[in-house]
């Protein structure tokens, strides 16, 4: 019975006691389930739908057969003639019986391996690029389908953006809905670029082998698949070794996934195949592949299909001149290059090497090479500025700059000489005192303000010019000295038509702006003919008046000239690739005879035109006995005592050399620095004490008290 009672109590317990709740996380886990599959299901709802009317409204495949991508570009030089017609160049339609089975095994090894067991897109493929960011903390870097890769050529543009994605990933879903994977196939490989204009595998082939495509061979046909990833990069017709490595990758990729047997891989000699052998290209193409990268953004909205004419400032005439000039001249193992303005910009030859079909790399707009002493166009154009004169004594000597000690290249000392002398001559250790004087930062400064874009050191041995430089930007500075110190933006291109005539862009000539004042820019002419005339440049001397400047780098590593005559300024610079030592090579041989070779032939037809060299300085800059030659008294010159006070002449009828200035004057303004103090002037007459009428950092700016190196015959 008490049993029983018991039996009752705990059955009456457990009725009472309210249902045991789940776990917190598998109620979420539920809820999660839910919620994602619910957003899946309208997601892929989503896609299907988008892939259904994608497919419904895709073009058939004949039509797609006879549609072509690529543009159709004619470059034309400035008298109209044409330079080169570039686009797309299409070989015979191959249907998918007719393309070796190597080329579809090797194309799909290397581009998508799962192509076969995919439908457009490869989820395996995204997950493994989100786990290698994630793992390595990159940015995602999946790799597009076959598929995606032909419905972003056929109808969609290269941009990255997410949008694009989307809309590529599902056009590949809706030709992979619409057509067979073999015709998938064909359709891509009769499409696909491969470099130098060559679109589909027979136009390439033809191309690169001579033959069709229908003949190619394991080892051809992998360095057909190989160019898809970057076709100017593993071009054969331009990087031979870089061509064999990538098809070794992928007869590598072919024999991983069973598409040749590891013997047949072992057995194909890459390096054996057979080149077509290209005709010369003339050095145009060094020009044209410096130009037509800009249409992207002078033709920011334009279609990039429609067929267009673009007319440069390119001479050909003095193209073939330059090249010959560069290419006649040039040290045996070394590179030349060479760029020729025009006074307002315009690119008149450019030159980018000795010859196009070996190496394409533009080393006048590309290459970054030390300039030697051509540098010192900004040490003196700073110096000018400063309140130097060509006329001016300086003594070349030993100097020492903190734990630098620069050497001229004769190993000897000239003494005093004047500052046109000194820099006729290249004189490094007159240089190193300007620089140490003015400031290697304001040298620096006027490199920039005269167009030099590569970093600056300001380290005291930049003035012998330790910085790297390209051709094309030191030319153009040279420009602006020729230009009376105004601003010079090169450009290339005139204009851009389409086929039908309509106008697309025209050039705009910028606003130049005074970089420095006529006056600098005339005792720099005065310096740069002089380099010419008497100095390190002679070779570059043509039978009318020449202005320039040599460079030479340790152990002629690079050899310079770079000047201008009749509007004309051009830039030459030799060397090797790999900056090693060019027996023999400096700036006032090889580089100047190329350019005295090519300016005799651009200025030919040219009035001969005298430079202004006449300096004619701003009245803060006169020496005090030229102001007393004036004969106007009121115009007097005031000295500084040993405080750095501003102290007037004692003059009869005068203020009884009172210290100037009086109480209640304003200073007088200084509109540029003002004259060193001369050596020659007498002292100024006593006066009475006075409180210093400014600070001795506007004083030293303004009478320029700076600390200098020694000139004339001072002794250090």
């Amino acid at each position: 019975m008490a049993q029983q009672k018991r039996g009752n109590r705990t059955a009456k317990r457990t009725k009472a006691e309210p249902a045991r709740e789940l776990p917190r996380w598998r109620v979420w886990f539920k809820r999660g389930l839910v919620w994602g599959g619910a957003l899946a299901a309208l997601l892929l709802l989503a896609i299907g739908t988008s892939v259904f009317f994608a497919a419904r409204n895709m073009p058939g495949y004949a039509t797609l057969m006879n549609s072509q991508v690529g543009q159709t570009i004619v470059v034309r030089a400035r008298d109209g003639a044409e330079i080169v017609a570039m686009g797309p160049s299409y070989g015979q339609w191959l249907y998918a019986d007719e393309i070796p089975q190597v080329m579809k095994d090797a194309m799909v090894a290397v581009e998508d391996r799962r192509y076969h067991s995919h439908f457009g897109v490869d989820p395996l493929g995204l997950l493994r690029a989100l786990f290698v960011a994630l793992r390595d903390d990159t940015p995602v870097r999946a790799t597009s389908t076959i598929s995606q890769q032909l419905a972003r050529n056929v109808f969609l543009n290269s941009n990255r953006t997410i949008d694009r994605k989307l809309r590529e990933a599902v056009l590949a879903m809706a030709l992979e809905w619409k057509f067979s994977k073999e015709q998938i196939l064909e359709l891509y490989l009769n499409k696909v670029y491969f470099g130098g204009g060559a679109y589909g595998i027979d136009s390439a082939s033809r191309k690169f082998f001579s033959h069709s495509a229908r003949e190619l061979s394991t080892a051809e046909a992998a360095i057909i698949a190989g160019l898809v990833k970057a076709p100017s990069r593993y071009s054969p017709t331009a990087d031979v070794e870089a061509a064999v490595g990538r098809a070794n990758v992928v007869l590598d990729a072919m024999r991983r996934y069973g598409a040749i047997g590891a013997a047949e891989a072992a057995a194909v000699d890459i390096s054996a195949v057979k080149l077509r052998e290209e005709g010369s290209q003339n050095s145009a193409r060094y020009f044209t592949d410096y130009v037509l990268p800009q249409l992207d953004l002078l033709l920011p909205n334009s279609s990039g299909f429609e067929p267009i004419e673009v007319w440069t400032t390119l001479d050909l005439g003095m193209q073939r001149r330059a090249a010959a000039a560069v290419e006649s001249n040039s040290p045996a193992g070394a590179q030349g290059a060479l760029v020729s303005l025009d006074r307002d910009g315009a690119i008149l030859a450019l030159v980018g090497g000795n010859d196009y079909v070996k190496s394409n790399y533009n080393r006048a707009t590309d290459a970054e090479r030390q300039p030697g002493s051509a540098w010192k166009l900004f040490v003196y154009l700073t110096a000018l500025e400063a309140g130097y004169t060509p006329n001016d004594a300086v003594t070349d000597m030993p100097v020492t700059i903190g734990d630098w000690s620069p050497r001229n290249s004769s190993g000897r000392y000239a003494g005093q000489i004047d500052l046109r002398t000194a820099f006729a001559y290249s004189i490094n250790t007159v240089a190193a005192q300007l620089g140490n004087e003015v400031g290697f930062s304001n040298v620096a400064g006027m490199a920039r303000r005269f167009g030099i874009t590569t970093p600056i050191s300001t380290f005291p041995s930049m003035v012998l010019g330790s910085s790297e430089v390209r051709v094309l930007d030191l030319t153009r500075a040279f420009a602006a000295v020729a230009a009376g110190g105004r601003s010079i933006e090169p450009y290339g291109i005139t204009r851009v038509v389409t086929a039908g005539g309509d106008e697309l862009y025209r050039h705009e000539r910028m606003r130049q702006q005074q970089l420095v004042p006529d006056y600098v820019a005339a005792g720099m002419t005065d310096l740069l003919q002089s380099a010419v005339n008497t100095g390190t440049g002679r070779a570059a001397q043509i039978g009318r008046p020449v202005a320039g400047k040599t460079g030479t780098t340790s152990s002629n590593k690079d050899g310079w000239f770079v000047g201008f005559s009749s509007g004309i300024t051009t830039g030459v610079w030799m060397g090797r690739d790999d900056a090693k030592s060019v027996p023999g090579l400096q700036g006032g041989a090889a580089p100047a005879r190329a350019f005295s070779d090519f300016m005799r032939f651009a200025v030919k037809d040219r009035p001969v035109e005298k430079f202004n060299t006449d300096v004619e300085l701003p009245e803060w800059q006169l020496e005090p006995d030229e102001e007393w030659m004036f004969g106007d008294r009121a115009d007097e010159y005031y000295y500084i005592d040993e405080q750095g006070n501003l102290i007037e002449p004692s003059l009869p009828g005068d203020r009884g050399g009172l210290p100037f200035p009086i109480e209640g004057e304003a200073l007088p303004r200084i509109d540029g620095p003002a004259p060193r103090p001369d050596p020659r002037a007498p002292p100024p007459p006593p006066g009475r004490p006075a409180p210093q009428a400014a600070s001795d950092d506007f004083l030293d700016r303004a009478t320029g008290r700076e600390e200098r190196a020694p000139r004339g015959n001072e002794e250090q």
